[in-house]
């Protein structure tokens, strides 16, 4: 993805919690259904005020805990409504069993999440835990580094959600208070460009259609429970054709391009660094600084991380000689974070495959900053100069 000079639409100052919900109100979806926590609370919040004020058609339903908010939009979903929550960390994890019920069942729901820290002990603050957690609920993920990127992931994700060869759920992730509530200049679309980008939902089965009835949450034994896992894995798979597809058209729409993930100073780079989220910003001016001082280092950012691009990721990083991979999140299995996991396996069996090691970093919300990164991709230089990793997992500016 690049936003060099792409500066088409109506410019505005807003936190990554106003983008998103400005984005909810041109959507005007049928139905919102959710409940407050930190850091998402000022969407909802925001999007309420425009269902008072009149500005949308949506039917606000204020419930009484994150898994009533899932488990109402998913009954708004399966009758044929266009259907939208939020929420963070916590709240997140009290959907947990209604994630995989939204998903199991094809439902098109989009939900903006705040990624913050898992308790306990209770923290407010900014890690990837929350949605890392969730990974395999079947759901699709975009991350955002900015609060332009939130504006667009969800708008695109309307379309992603809702194509006919997909229908999945989308969390669309941003970095709690780094973005959420960071003031930002962005680019905003007229709501008539938003909604014929959009269109209307027009689902393939409805709770309402009494003319062709069909059934949402049976029980499914072992005579087609797993067929239905094979449709759903088919409809994460052909996500990987429609979220470029998506990108495209809306990068006509918009003048911003995106992709599965966006390459920086990567063409020739020895040293790349991958990231998710708002890090990637402060990655840049690091290789901006040290491609001053000679060193060929480059990043990758990760905006869809479900699917997973594999093929394409494995294209970026062939040849290069170290790859460092920064995690937000620990998945306590004694091996590394969950992105490097992910990355060292799609590497496998790859040609010309680098060198990686993983970092493990502001957990809790704590700060990075460019002298930490540096020190990764001095630590990843001198690897590729050894020509093997000393500590393949390490925990960036923790107090050991």
């Amino acid at each position: 993805m690049s936003l060099a000079a792409n500066t088409s639409g109506n410019r505005m100052a807003l936190t990554g919690n106003e983008s998103v919900a400005f984005a909810m109100k041109q959507i005007n979806p049928d139905v919102v259904a959710a409940y407050p926590i930190t850091p998402q609370t000022e969407i909802v919040q925001i999007f309420s005020s425009y269902v008072a004020d009149g500005d949308v058609d949506t039917v606000f339903e204020r419930v009484e805990s994150e898994h009533s908010a899932m488990s109402a939009v998913v009954g708004a979903a399966a009758a044929g409504a266009r259907s939208m929550t939020a929420t963070s960390a916590n709240g997140l994890a009290l959907m947990w069993e209604v994630l995989y019920i939204a998903a199991s069942n094809r439902l098109p729901i989009v939900m903006p999440v705040v990624n913050r820290a898992l308790s306990g002990p209770i923290n407010i603050h900014c890690d990837h835990s929350d949605t890392m957690g969730a990974r395999d609920s079947g759901w699709i993920q975009l991350y955002s580094e900015t609060a332009q990127e939130a504006y667009d992931n969800t708008l695109q994700a309307i379309r992603i959600a809702e194509h006919p060869d997909v229908e999945l759920p989308v969390m669309v992730c941003q970095d709690g208070f780094i973005i959420s509530h960071a003031l930002d200049n962005l680019y905003t679309l007229d709501d008539a460009e938003v909604q014929g980008f959009i269109g209307s939902r027009t689902p393939t089965y409805s709770l309402l259609d009494v003319d062709n009835p069909a059934t949402f949450g049976p029980l499914d034994l072992q005579d087609w429970y797993f067929e239905h896992k094979r449709q759903q894995a088919e409809g994460m798979k052909n996500a990987l054709d429609v979220i470029p597809a998506v990108a495209e058209e809306y990068g006509k729409l918009s003048g911003r391009d995106y992709g599965f993930f966006e390459e920086y100073m990567m063409d020739d780079a020895d040293i790349v660094m991958m990231v998710i989220g708002s890090t990637a910003g402060t990655a840049k001016d690091v290789v901006d600084a040290m491609r001053e001082e000679g060193h060929k280092v480059g990043l990758l950012k990760i905006r869809v991380f479900r699917p997973l691009p594999v093929a394409q990721l494995v294209r970026a990083l062939r040849g290069k000689k170290a790859v460092a991979i920064m995690d937000r999140a620990e998945s306590f299995a004694a091996s590394g974070g969950p992105l490097y996991k992910e990355i060292r396996s799609a590497l496998f069996d790859c040609e010309k495959a680098p060198m990686t090691s993983n970092y493990i970093y502001g957990l809790g919300g704590r700060d990075i900053g460019p002298e930490d990164l540096r020190k990764v991709f001095e630590q990843s230089l001198a690897a590729a100069k050894a020509g093997h990793v000393e500590q393949p997992v390490t925990y960036l500016g923790v107090r050991e």
